[in-house]
């Protein structure tokens, strides 16, 4: 008797209550979700509402510029060998880019441009991106995939990543779940390889109460168990820290931890942290946002010791220590 052996795709849509494992990207809504999310942060008396402004006008051009952009899909020989390998679907640190998201950069610039007045810095920014040739811009993409952070000009990197991001993430939103591949290392995105932003914990039907990672790049999401350091995989010392009221009592910190929306995982033992948003005490929590909106929780976690796993695409570091280089290599 010939007994047929089941693949991943097949046994899970024979399992209905089987823990979706990956959730692609909306071309129509998810850049457009996360503008809203930054200006709505950006009210919230944030210290930074200025620039959360203005990643709110690039998430927007994002959103313009992807509702008639397509990218190079992979090919079928590509998808059969990472599904081989367990390799990410479509690799970022592959080398191999459409090179179309050059044209995309200078759409988004002109689009911020014709956004509104901007400072003179940031018109001096914008001319120099546009000036700046094929070879330096894609030198400048593969520092910013590889996580070479000497060789990255943090004012220019929010906006390469943004053009990236276009491509990547009009990549994902038509790829067949089915298609993607399951990799070794759980704290990378499994359709481009990248490093997740955030995670958040979401409300509804099959993914209540799930914990989901979200890709920097391409704005997959991807399971992950709770409790589960998403940079080094131990379930040894993880906490979770929020902020709270300055000087209140033990009682008055937990009960205001407990209702927090946001929150900083770490891990005692790689000594690094992502934020994890909860759902059902904020409905609208946008990893990409509120990650970017919560520079006082960083603050606090450089105080008490930990270090990010991964920078946020659109904040990049002036200068990492060797120690964040290492923790940021650990995946």
């Amino acid at each position: 008797m010939v007994q047929r052996i089941l693949e991943a795709g097949d046994i899970e849509s024979l399992d209905q209550s089987a823990i979706p494992r990956i959730r692609t990207p909306e071309r129509a809504t998810v850049f457009l979700a996360r503008a809203a999310r930054l200006r709505a942060l950006a009210e919230r008396s944030n210290p930074i509402a200025g620039y959360l402004r203005l990643m709110a006008a690039l998430a927007d051009a994002q959103h313009d510029v992807i509702q008639d952009f397509k990218a190079q899909a992979p090919s079928a020989a590509l998808i059969a060998s990472a599904q081989q390998h367990s390799m990410p679907l479509i690799p970022a640190l592959s080398g191999v880019r459409d090179p179309a998201w050059q044209d995309v950069l200078v759409r988004l610039l002109d689009k911020l441009k014709a956004a509104g007045p901007l400072t003179p810095a940031l018109e001096q920014l914008i001319a120099k991106l546009k000036s700046l040739d094929s070879a330096t811009l894609e030198t400048q993409a593969d520092a910013i995939f590889a996580q070479r952070f000497a060789e990255v000009d943090p004012a220019s990197a929010p906006f390469i990543s943004a053009a990236l991001q276009v491509v990547w993430t009009d990549l994902a939103a038509d790829i067949d779940k089915r298609d993607v591949p399951y990799i070794e290392t759980l704290g990378l995105c499994p359709v481009c390889g990248s490093h997740p932003v955030a995670s958040m914990v979401r409300l509804g039907g099959a993914y209540e109460n799930y914990r989901f990672l979200q890709c920097g790049l391409c704005a997959t999401e991807w399971h992950m168990v709770r409790a589960k350091c998403s940079n080094c995989d131990s379930t040894k010392g993880i906490a979770y820290h929020a902020l709270g009221t300055p000087d209140a009592d033990t009682e008055t910190k937990e009960r205001e931890s407990k209702k927090a929306p946001l929150k900083a995982e770490s891990c005692d033992e790689c000594h690094t942290y992502r934020k994890i948003g909860f759902q059902d005490k904020d409905y609208d929590f946008e990893p990409f946002a509120d990650d970017l909106a919560s520079l006082t929780l960083d603050l606090l976690m450089g105080e008490e010791g930990y270090r990010r796993a991964s920078p946020h695409p659109w904040l990049w570091p002036e200068q990492v220590d060797d120690k964040t280089d290492q923790a940021g290599e650990s995946n």
